[in-house]
Order: structure tokens, then C-alpha cells, then sequence
């Protein structure tokens, strides 16, 4: 399910979504990197949102607002969200540092246990690592992107799978094996 781009002709944020999705489909899927998203696309699941804004702030606000969406619609019909916001914390850090405040949102809200957030960026680097590590690329996305999951649903998948601590150690030894220009080209 998509929302109907928001802006003068809708163009940018439809490259964006199609752009988001095509990466769901070729690296999250075709990959395996998350061995629970195929599942959850192939029921038309999850719902791909645009933010259009450049101001953290209109962020946070539809941050919020898809937190109630999701909370509140059945699951058979809507399990998980992307929010795609290409025009708005480009810059790794200062989406980091977003992060704190996407968590501060969800506890105020009162969703802490029932919904998490996960984080998706071009340039996304895990602490400790250099910028061209491959393992990044598990966390890398065409723009900036915020997840929501369903604590159950998530917890459902990793209680099915038969060890869900093996699959960040296969996806980073997968990228490693790719390749950077690989990695690259699978993007474009």
C-alpha cells in the first residue's frame, strides 16, 4: 500500500517509493537479508509512506502520525511502514542523532513494547566500523528511512526462525561477498 505523493507533481516522491521499493525487493528480499520481510510484501503488508519536508520537526509530527496508523490498523492488512524522507536529515549523524528523539516519541506515545523503529540511510555506518565496511550496507537504503515494526509480529518471526542471531553474521558475510560496486549496481 502507498500513500499518494504529496508536492507540485508528485514526481520526486514517486521515483522515491518506487526507488524504496525496488530495494526492498532486490536487497532486503533477494538477498535475504531479512529473511521475514518476503512473507509481509507478498501480502501487500507494508504500507510505503513519502515525507516531503526538510524539517525534522514535520518529521517527527509523521513519525507520530504513522505510529497511530500502524497501531491502530489490523495487522492482515497492515503489518509494517517505511517512511521515506529523502529531502530531510541527509547527513548520517544528524539522522542518528534523530534516532534518540523517533525513541523518545514512541515511549511518549506509550507505544514502547508494541512498536519499534528501525533505521535505514544511504550512508549508515554501525559504530566502530569504517564508512566502506560491507556490513554497513545491511542498514543502507536509497534515502534516509524510518521502519516501523510490530513488536509481536517481530517477535512471531525470530520465535519461527531457527536462529535469528546467525542472520546478521550471514547478511555481512553476503555484502562482503557482493561487493561494493556489486552492491552498488543492485541499487541503481
Amino acid at each position: 500500500m502507498t500513500e499518494r505523493p504529496r508536492g507540485e507533481d508528485g514526481a520526486d516522491a514517486r521515483r522515491a517509493l518506487a526507488e524504496t521499493r525496488a530495494w526492498v525487493e532486490r536487497a532486503v528480499i533477494g538477498l535475504n537479508l531479512c529473511p521475514f520481510a518476503r512473507a509481509v510484501e507478498a501480502k501487500g503488508r507494508i504500507r510505503y509512506v513519502h515525507c516531503e519536508s526538510a524539517d525534522p520537526e514535520a518529521l517527527l509530527e509523521r513519525l507520530r502520525e504513522e505510529m497511530r496508523r500502524l497501531a491502530a490498523a489490523d495487522p492482515a492488512s497492515h503489518e509494517t511502514t517505511l517512511i521515506v524522507h529523502p529531502h530531510v536529515l541527509e547527513d548520517f549523524l544528524d539522522y542518528n542523532d534523530f534516532l534518540d528523539r523517533a525513541e523518545d516519541e514512541l515511549d511518549a506515545l506509550g507505544y514502547a513494547g508494541t512498536l519499534q523503529i528501525a533505521s535505514f540511510h544511504p550512508n549508515y555506518q554501525f559504530a566502530g566500523t569504517a564508512p566502506d565496511d560491507p556490513g554497513n550496507a545491511t542498514n543502507r537504503s536509497p534515502y534516509p528511512t524510518l521502519h516501523l515494526l510490530r513488536e509481536d509480529s517481530v517477535s512471531r518471526a525470530v520465535e519461527a526462525f531457527p536462529d535469528p542471531d546467525v542472520i546478521v553474521e550471514r547478511n555481512v558475510e553476503t555484502l562482503r561477498s557482493l561487493g561494493a560496486e556489486r552492491w552498488r549496481r543492485l541499487l541503481d
